[in-house]
């Protein structure tokens, strides 16, 4: 390992999710004089307590401009100005900045006078976030990426939006997955044999394999409503032979159960309702297959930390992540709200069950590409780059 650079590093983030923390306490290897600044910060994730240095600035509060049932909406997150002097007082070399907010505005109108180079971090591309339709938001974004020294974004699709739609420099817009899981967040396991959900208490060896979950919200846009529609086309197919674990709860729950129990899927479907992230391991555990039917997802974490944990994936292709899954060698893709396709990947997993244990292998196998390590090395190296050379 190279020497720790003297280089202050600052990130700006609207919300420091436990999904930032292992990359950036990754990167504080190299550049011990990073910071984050950030709206709204839950806490750190297990196992990574003492590396970051977090600070507060003022309240995030979102405001929601359209809703939309079927995408992120149309969202303005307001955040502090006094991110200024806290940043002409910190005073970096580079600052991160989180997608095209007005933290990172800021830091672009104030660049030459600070004197620090500012990198736009684009989670990914989605219909709902790109505002393709919507030429003052493109020409903001187009003069923001001019005015960037480097893009970086966790998937190829987002890195063609950046070049093709926002005229991004080729040589200066990268593409690497930078959210990335911590096995050390992920390593607990209750080796509970209990599901206490409401009404009744499920023994997990009651369970018919293989087991099916799901974790996120129940809203339209994680397409959960595709998912139990995949599973009454199994069922009137005659498959019997599995079930599905439902982890989260949301405005839509209520409906998704009344349809559930329509087309009697009480046999094969359990809501877990709400669970705390420090017992997600343990659901993981006990599946065998991890399903994101999403509309769509910038991203989509929570498929690399079912991919950590050796889980066979099957994925809409609505989510970034999908370009992690390996068509037949750790899972499936399908289109979304196509209820088909997932079904169709589903009967094959439930034929053939002897192939899970080593499509899951093959998931750890590829996340061996994406840990945190290599996510730091990966933000070093753009730090590096912006700067024309590693300062000491």
């Amino acid at each position: 390992m190279q020497k720790p650079s003297t280089s202050k590093i600052a990130w700006l983030l609207p919300t420091t999710w436990f999904y930032w923390q292992p990359a950036l306490s990754e990167l504080t290897r190299y550049f011990p004089h990073t910071k984050v600044f950030t709206g709204l910060f839950p806490g750190f994730a297990k196992g990574l307590e003492n590396p970051l240095d977090v600070e507060m600035v003022g309240k995030q509060k979102v405001v929601t401009v359209t809703k939309s049932v079927t995408s992120y909406g149309n969202n303005f997150t307001y955040l502090s100005p006094k991110i200024l002097p806290r940043l002409f007082q910190y005073r970096p070399q580079v600052v991160f900045s989180s997608s095209f907010g007005i933290w990172t505005l800021f830091a672009l109108l104030t660049k030459w006078l600070g004197r620090w180079k500012v990198v736009i971090a684009y989670e990914g591309s989605s219909p709902g976030v790109d505002y393709r339709n919507s030429p003052l938001r493109l020409a903001l974004r187009r003069a923001m990426v001019w005015a960037a020294d480097a893009c970086i974004t966790n998937s190829r699709t987002g890195q063609k939006y950046l070049i093709d739609c926002l005229g991004s420099p080729p040589e200066r817009t990268f593409a690497q997955p930078y959210e990335v899981p911590d096995v050390r967040s992920l390593a607990a396991v209750n080796e509970m044999l209990e599901i206490v959900v409401p009404g009744q208490l499920l023994r997990f060896s009651d369970l018919r394999h293989p087991v099916f979950l799901f974790v996120g919200s129940m809203v339209p846009r994680k397409g959960v409503s595709c998912l139990l529609d995949a599973c009454k086309l199994l069922k009137d197919a005659g498959s019997k032979e599995f079930s599905v674990l439902l982890v989260g709860d949301g405005p839509q729950q209520e409906d998704l159960q009344s349809y559930a129990q329509q087309h009697q899927l009480e046999n094969c479907v359990t809501w877990v309702g709400r669970i705390s992230y420090d017992d997600i391991s343990t659901y993981f555990h006990h599946a065998d297959v991890f399903v994101l039917p999403t509309l769509e997802d910038t991203w989509g974490m929570v498929v690399l930390e079912a991919m950590l944990l050796g889980k066979v994936v099957l994925c809409s292709t609505g989510a970034g992540a999908a370009e992690l899954v390996r068509e037949g060698e750790n899972g499936y893709c399908f289109a979304p709200n196509d209820p088909e396709a997932l079904a169709a990947a589903m009967q094959r997993l439930i034929t053939d069950p002897s192939q899970i244990a080593a499509m899951g292998e093959r998931s750890k196998a590829i996340m061996a590409d994406y840990s945190p390590q290599q996510a730091g090395v990966f933000l070093r190296h753009v730090a590096v780059m912006v700067m024309g050379g590693e300062s000491t």
